[in-house]
């Protein structure tokens, strides 16, 4: 194979690697690093490779695999409540993923798979191979493979759909109410089995728990707007992180990213904030 049709065959497969890649880690800036060993792997493969595209994607599950496994301590050790680094696009385009497949309820329920059974999963259910493909991408036996894909993580895909316009409105609505120091206004914005998960990375202050219910997400707001008259400071620019209605907060200290799951009635089910500077670099991007 030559240079050029080399690079054409990887440039084909990048998007889709790093997609998987992003499932697999949670993390944008990792999700690159794969992607790039996948290319430093690929300029050495020989030219015998006869279909280029499974062949990347079974180097890239097995990278992924790898650093997840490697990962395992540094993750246990994590400060707080952990979030998958936020994947941010702009409001105004069309988005490129489907919002229930990088969905951050999505990913957390992933993370309660292993590895492999992760892989397996994203392989299987959200790529479309079939099982045989998956086993042999991932060297197991299909047997196996079928027997680690039974899970119940479609269950965290979103039950509920808005629309850009009511993305907006909700967005604006939280915002507003936040800035004025309204914690009435936030508190019937919240479903009664609400959550807030924030994830600080032991960085910059966030709440070291999961909060639930909305008496105790207002009760953090009341403390943020007692020490500052409104918890929420600095310029919010509305985007989609990871198929949510959004926001980014510059202030003093940093970006910071609300995302907001919507919930029936209009009500929200979860918020996810990001405070962790090591999984805001991006931003900049």
């Amino acid at each position: 194979m030559i240079a050029d049709d080399r690079t054409e065959a990887f440039e084909a497969q990048r998007p889709r690697l790093r997609r998987l890649a992003y499932r697999m880690l949670g993390s944008v800036a990792e999700a690159e690093d794969v992607v790039q060993d996948a290319w430093l792997r690929w300029t050495r493969a020989g030219d015998d490779v006869a279909d280029p595209a499974a062949w990347l994607v079974r180097v890239a599950s097995r990278l992924c695999i790898d650093r997840m496994r490697a990962a395992k301590t540094q993750r246990e050790a994590y400060r707080g409540p952990w979030l998958p680094e936020p994947l941010i696009e702009e409001m105004s385009v069309d988005p490129v993923e489907r919002a229930e497949d990088v969905s951050v309820a999505f990913l957390l329920a992933l993370e309660r798979l292993s590895p492999l059974e992760r892989a397996v999963f994203l392989l299987h259910d959200v790529f479309d191979e079939d099982y045989a493909d998956v086993a042999e991408t991932l060297g197991r036996n299909e047997a196996a493979v079928r027997h680690r894909a039974r899970t119940h993580v479609q269950d965290a895909r979103p039950r509920f759909k808005v629309s850009p316009e009511d993305a907006e409105r909700l967005i604006n609505a939280f915002a507003a109410a936040a800035m004025r120091g309204d914690l009435g206004a936030l508190s019937g914005m919240l479903a009664k089995d609400a959550v807030m998960i924030t994830d600080g990375g032991g960085k910059r202050p966030a709440a070291m728990r999961k909060l639930c219910g909305p008496e105790d997400i207002v009760g953090l707001f009341q403390g943020l707007a007692w020490r500052h008259e409104t918890f929420l400071r600095g310029p919010v620019r509305p985007v989609r992180i990871n198929g949510y209605p959004g926001f980014v907060l510059t202030d003093e200290d940093g970006p910071t990213t609300f995302a907001f799951q919507p919930g029936e009635g209009g009500t929200l089910e979860a918020i996810y904030v990001m405070r962790n500077p090591d999984k805001l670099g991006h931003l900049g991007a």
